[in-house]
């Protein structure tokens, strides 16, 4: 199969124009099928006291300004927005986007901004049941005309989710993790999609067969789930070098990689990457 290519530009440490400038580029560029943010309300890998954009209405925001690519964030927390709110919204943007939407979802990770926030995102088992029921939600409500749901988190009772999107029965659900026993679990039951962020190419193959087993569990065939991993990439590493390790996860057998620009974003940036991935 044809290697994939996606972008992805954190909201975070950076001003919002810079990231318009970089859609709006990659949106020209048909190298790129998708192009995703992040969600988290505070920054990764630098002081909380740094800018981080909230994720939907970034997102909303770059849906207006492309019209090409696939966009999505990799991805909502299930702690941040009661499920309800999130089908919606999901709706809502499918809508506004044209049926470009890809709709991620996860568990929730990072601590400190969930204690700052006075979050409940609780022990792991905790996060994962609730990420279980919470999917279920999302999926039913965008799916069916109406949803009743008894859980332990989540209770809706003959719930109406109008209008939905242009993509039936909804939007493709990517879920990113690599936990074996739970997320993958998740992944090959509700997803079209799973990423499994900045994995180890060594350890891709295992992870592949482990998917493997649960969908053949669930019923499902693996080939109807899309599989991505991420590279991280800052300005100041050669072009060459990222490409390589791109061709290690395609190698190892991964479907799409999501280049994930550092800050400073330079739109040169793509427009580098597109050449040299163009010229192979």
């Amino acid at each position: 199969p044809m290697p994939r290519y996606a972008i992805k530009t954190p909201p975070q440490t950076e001003d919002f124009e810079s990231m318009v400038e970089i859609w709006r580029a990659a949106d020209q560029i048909e190298l790129f099928e998708s192009a995703w943010v992040f969600d988290h309300l505070y920054p990764l890998r630098v002081h909380p006291s740094n800018p981080c954009m909230e994720s939907w209405v970034t997102l909303s925001a770059l849906a207006q300004a492309t019209s090409r690519l696939r966009i999505g964030s990799m991805v909502n927390a299930m702690h941040f927005r009661h499920p309800a709110l999130t089908a919606k919204m999901a709706a809502s943007l499918d809508i506004v986007s044209g049926g470009r939407l890809n709709l991620g979802l996860g568990a929730g990770w990072y601590e400190p901004e969930a204690e700052a926030y006075g979050l409940d995102l609780g022990t792991m088992r905790r996060r994962m049941d609730r990420f279980d029921e919470g999917l279920e939600v999302v999926i039913r409500l965008l799916s069916q005309e109406t949803t009743t749901f008894e859980g332990e988190f989540y209770r809706l009772s003959d719930a109406w989710c109008e209008p939905k999107g242009p993509q039936r029965p909804h939007p493709p659900i990517a879920i990113g993790g690599v936990g074996e026993r739970r997320t993958l679990r998740a992944v090959a039951r509700w997803a079209q999609w799973w990423d499994a962020m900045m994995v180890d190419p060594a350890d891709w193959p295992r992870l592949d067969d482990v998917l493997a087993g649960h969908c053949q569990e669930a019923g499902r065939d693996p080939a109807e789930i899309t599989r991505s991993a991420h590279i991280r990439w800052s300005k100041d590493q050669p072009v060459e070098e990222v490409v390589a390790g791109a061709d290690r996860l395609f190698e190892a057998g991964v479907e799409v990689v999501v280049f994930t620009l550092t800050s400073p974003y330079r739109v040169s940036m793509v427009e580098d990457l597109a050449n040299r991935l163009a010229s192979r």
